[in-house]
């Protein structure tokens, strides 16, 4: 794939870059190991300060970072603006907690004074996706550089002028050189950037294959990794629930991001005794959405984020239909250029169908039904994902259940599954493993050194 902007609203090639060669990818390596030196010895307050000023530029350009994300992946203006202040506050958050996180923790061992101790690495490797081409690198760049650590991204071959700008927004914040570093590369370079033994870990977000290629490279040198992967989210209704207001919520989950979101809900299970009622509304916000430019601040739904990503998402619709699923609206793309997709209900979804437990990409919503409780479970657990879940239910009984029993890194009662820097965030099963953000993702790039000094108490 070359790395290009390439405009999903109309198709259009924008902007086109040259990789950088092996020779510049040493001198940047290099460079990371240097500052990585110097950098492991600032004091807290001082790598504070520096994040507290990205934060600001963040939150002074927001509707510059937000034009160039949405020329380049599609999604709404006004959602990347959003994003780009996001990113402003796990800056915030971490130059304000790390410190905290990262303190010294004491041990009872009579007889010695005995704690843990928590130090950086040393050059982070990050493979991060398009979807959320800010907010995806900010989560790991703060906690890590706050940790510090110094950090090399891999951004997604379709975003590079993001990738650009992050690496810009660093360094005006008074960042050392090398510290955080963009590399113009394609895909067939991380397993060699992995094998280097100047990288100490990586982290990925990205597709289940992508994670599994990482995980395997970062195995054969023993390298720690955090794999943030795919996730066929279920959205769970039961009869106590408010069914208004899991409807509205409902569907805002299933399109965040133009429906490209690995915790969207993708999978709506519902109580047979309110099914029905919950398809008539459903499909009738779906109906109601309005999908165009992604600059029109009166637009719902943006173009998917490339022309593949919209074969693939409508070859998905189509399988399941064939397979036997009701199609209750959309199923096909919008007749213009662009990539676009209309919002698509499917319902009484085959179990074999691509649809049944797997992670369609886009504004397409999968409709279940359970008997009870235990019945939910048991659909939402029969997917090989396990990112998030949301349940709706004012029974004590039933939400309890879910906690327990839902095979997920992440479970929300009566609220859509987001992403937050004071939650830890992650998968279980094929969602990948490892955590980002709160006091867990910090601590997961750094050596937990065991301290132990005898005779001193």
């Amino acid at each position: 794939m070359s790395i290009a902007t390439t405009n999903p609203a109309t198709g259009v090639v924008l902007k086109t870059f040259e990789p950088i060669s092996d020779a510049v990818l040493e001198e940047k390596l290099q460079r990371a190991v240097e500052a990585f030196g110097a950098f492991r010895k600032t004091s807290f307050a001082g790598r504070a300060a520096l994040m507290v000023k990205a934060a600001e530029i963040l939150e002074a350009d927001k509707e510059k970072f937000a034009r160039i994300m949405t020329t380049e992946m599609g999604k709404t203006y006004r959602s990347a603006v959003d994003e780009a202040v996001k990113c402003g506050w796990v800056c915030r958050y971490y130059a304000e907690h790390a410190e905290k996180f990262l303190a010294d923790e004491a041990a009872d061992v009579p007889g010695s004074k005995s704690f843990v101790r928590y130090l950086p690495l040393g050059p982070i490797l990050a493979v991060m996706p398009w979807n959320f081409p800010f907010w995806q690198v900010f989560r790991f760049i703060a906690p890590s550089l706050m940790a510090g650590n110094v950090g090399l991204l891999k951004h997604a071959s379709n975003v590079p002028q993001s990738a650009l700008m992050i690496e810009d927004v660093l360094r005006r914040a008074g960042f050392p050189e090398g510290v955080f570093q963009t590399l113009l590369i394609g895909s067939n370079k991380v397993a060699k950037l992995l094998a280097d033994p100047r990288i100490k870990a990586a982290t990925l977000t990205g597709s289940e294959g992508a994670g599994v290629q990482v995980g395997v490279a970062a195995a054969m040198d023993i390298k720690k990794v955090v794999l943030e992967l795919g996730g066929s989210d279920p959205f769970i209704v039961m009869k106590s629930a408010n069914l208004e207001q899991a409807v509205t919520v409902g569907v805002k989950a299933r399109v965040l991001n133009n429906g490209q979101s690995c915790i969207a809900a993708k999978r709506f299970i519902v109580a047979e005794e309110i099914a029905d009622e919950f398809e008539r509304l459903f499909v009738k916000k779906m109906e109601a959405l309005k999908v165009g430019d992604p600059f029109d601040e009166n637009i719902d739904i943006g173009p998917l984020s490339s022309a593949d990503a919209l074969k693939e998402l409508d070859a998905d619709v189509q399988k399941t239909i064939q397979a036997g699923a009701r199609l209750l609206t959309g199923g096909k793309r919008l007749d213009r250029p662009g990539n676009y997709y209309l919002p698509t209900v499917l319902a009484d979804i085959p179990k074999e169908s691509p649809a049944a437990c797997g992670e369609l990409f886009g504004p397409v919503a999968s409709l279940f039904r359970a008997r009870d409780v235990e019945d939910a479970i048991r659909i939402a657990n029969s997917s090989p994902f396990g990112l998030g879940a949301s349940a709706w239910t004012n029974d004590p009984g039933e939400r309890e259940k879910f906690i327990n029993g839902l095979e997920s890194g992440m479970v929300f009662i009566n609220r859509m599954v987001a992403s937050d820097p004071r939650l830890p965030f992650g998968g279980v099963k094929r969602s990948g493993h490892g955590r980002e953000l709160a006091m867990f993702g910090i601590r997961e790039f750094m050596n937990i050194k065991t301290v132990s000094i005898e005779g001193a108490e």
